[in-house]
């Protein structure tokens, strides 16, 4: 069997993303054979593999980082949230339903562990090192019975646990102790250590802290990651993180032409893919910001409706705001602005959805002659084409389906005037395809712009995950991080009490007690209809054509999720309505 290692954090955006992918990066780098794997994502920020499995886009990151193709197996479950109580539960890269916090929790999280496990042993078998994400904090306690992402994944594969830290908020050495303190013993004989993230300044001042915390651990600091800036890396945990390390902080390089471009992005409610926009920030002379105010438009050159989860959500939110009337005022006045995916749903005529919002029919923006229809079936799909004379390739996630009456053909979309729209996400990311939009873009605007003529998002993404690999290979002791990939956690490790409290009557993870073992498979996602399953999670409403008997959950990448009838209306149980 392979090697591997759990990079855990003590908090959401601490940082496992890009380490995951450094290490990926460092150790292809050795000549190792190296796939990243997340058990469970929960993000809005999703990608479409070559065989139309739709995961997390920084397990897609991460694969790049580890020069592999990226797979459903890298990310067998992805949560996309569609409001603060429900997610929409992608199974082996294809959506199976919505669910609930309560009933994903309540049970059928800890079903899905035997189809993780599955997707692990599989490119354990394949890979030489196989380097895991967790998500969030492994001492989220109240989570600890279900969790099938941070200790129960690493007590399933029995892998050593590198936890990781942002210094740069404050309370890192608190972190540490506190998430190491808070395990069971049995979860504490595999966190090996500790990565400190994001440090700025002397290293000499943090080593006697770091002497402290082995006193008081028995655990080494396996690095020292300094505070990297301009790392423009796809992670899931929100907006904030794109904002800061993809725009505010990339390298601003002075314009090519005369003048700069301005672009304006709409911060829908459930924006997804925001990543789109990563293309323009690294242009020459390409200044990009997200915006919440309508006169925030005003000296913009471009505006862009992106994606969201919920694109009636987001129509509501723009008129709300006034955004929706200064955008009909900028199509009038012929000044650009591009809808991507529910951005390009927003700018039509009209959107009929009995799926994701349920509102039935809802007017659109009418800038552009375009009907769209809500498919219970998911589009997941990696096209390729052209556009503005140039070659484009892109990738689709929707739901919604487009009857285009006019306009200007533009990729699967439209054009009238200076306003476009396409469901094609990453589409900018085609160099020649961005350069030649941009100069109609600055037509239209009136600019003096000129787009560099040899930016490749391309290679300045490969720069980027090399930049991550470089922090690793030159501020960890990689040696020992291989040792620990090879080996295991060492042997020994103190238990550091208190230990995991009791959990409640009956709880199986309490002061160092091990769970229950989990279901060999996964069993349990009921339909609605079975005896008791009202409101239980998970729920497949039985239509007259189709009468599914359960939700079986796909084992490998090439199966799918059985039970889902062509007819089946898939809906949000009772504690999410």
């Amino acid at each position: 069997m392979s090697g591997g290692l759990l990079v855990a954090g003590t908090t959401s955006d601490a940082g496992k993303s890009v380490v995951t992918a450094g290490i990926c990066r460092w150790l292809v780098r050795r000549g190792v054979k190296v796939a990243p794997f997340k058990a469970q994502n929960m993000s809005l920020n999703s990608f479409v593999t070559r065989e139309g499995a739709e995961i997390g886009r920084a397990q897609a990151m991460q694969a790049q980082a580890a020069r592999v193709e990226p797979t459903a197996q890298m990310n067998p479950v992805l949560l996309k949230p569609g409001s603060d109580r429900s997610s929409q539960v992608i199974l082996m890269g294809k959506p199976v339903g919505e669910m609930s916090a309560r009933g994903y929790h309540g049970g059928r999280q800890e079903a899905l562990l035997g189809t993780v496990t599955d997707c692990l042993e599989q490119l354990r078998s394949t890979y030489d090192a196989v380097i895991c994400e967790g998500a969030g904090s492994p001492a989220e306690i109240n989570l600890r019975r279900t969790d099938i992402v941070n200790m129960g994944i690493a007590r399933a594969a029995r892998f050593p646990v590198l936890v990781v830290g942002d210094i740069d908020r404050g309370g890192v050495f608190a972190s540490f102790f506190g998430t190491t303190a808070l395990l069971s013993a049995e979860d504490q004989a595999l966190v090996a250590g500790y990565l400190v993230n994001k440090f700025r300044g002397d290293v000499s001042l943090l080593e006697p802290g770091l002497d402290m915390l082995y006193g008081l651990t028995g655990r080494r600091t396996y690095g020292v990651l300094p505070y990297a800036h301009g790392l423009g890396i796809d992670e899931e945990d929100g907006l904030r993180v794109s904002l800061r390390g993809a725009v505010r902080e990339s390298v601003v390089a002075p314009p090519h032409g005369e003048d700069v471009l301005r672009v304006a992005v709409c911060a829908v409610p459930l924006m997804s893919n925001f990543t789109d926009v990563d293309a323009l920030a690294a242009e020459p002379g390409v200044v990009v910001r997200f915006v919440d105010r309508a006169e925030e438009l005003a000296d913009a050159d471009l505006v862009i409706v992106p994606g969201t989860r919920g694109t009636v959500k987001a129509l509501a939110w723009l008129r709300e705001r006034g955004l929706a009337e200064a955008l009909v005022r900028r199509a009038a006045e012929g000044r650009p602005v591009l809808g991507i995916c529910g951005g390009f749903q927003v700018l039509g005529e009209r959107i009929e959805d009995e799926v994701e919002s349920r509102a039935g029919v809802v007017d659109g923006l009418g800038l552009l002659p375009v009907r769209i229809r809500f498919d219970r079936d998911k589009t997941l799909a990696r096209p390729v084409g052209s556009a503005l004379g140039e070659p484009v390739e892109g990738y689709e996630i929707h739901h919604g389906v487009a009857d285009v009456r006019g306009g200007e053909p533009f990729l699967d979309g439209c054009r009238v005037g200076a306003v476009w729209g396409t469901h094609w996400h990453g589409s900018l990311e085609s160099d020649a395809f961005r350069r030649r939009f941009l100069v109609e873009v600055a037509r239209a605007a009136g600019r003096r712009f000129v787009p560099a003529p040899d930016t490749s998002f391309g290679v300045l993404r490969e720069e980027q995950l090399d930049r991550l690999g470089d922090l690793v290979e030159e501020h960890a002791d990689t040696d020992a991080l291989w040792r620990l990939i090879e080996g295991g956690a060492p042997g020994g490790l103190p238990f550091v009490p208190p230990g995991a409290p009791p959990l409640g009557a009956g709880a199986p993870e309490s002061r160092g007690a091990a769970p229950d073992p989990a279901p060999p498979s996964p069993e349990g996602l009921e339909c609605a209809g079975s005896a008791g399953s009202r409101g239980q999670g998970l729920e497949v409403a039985r239509s007259a054509e189709a009468t599914p008997q359960g939700l079986g959950l796909a084992r490998s990448a090439e199966a799918t999720p059985q039970g889902l009838g062509e007819a089946a209306v898939v809906h949000v149980d009772q504690e999410a309505k």
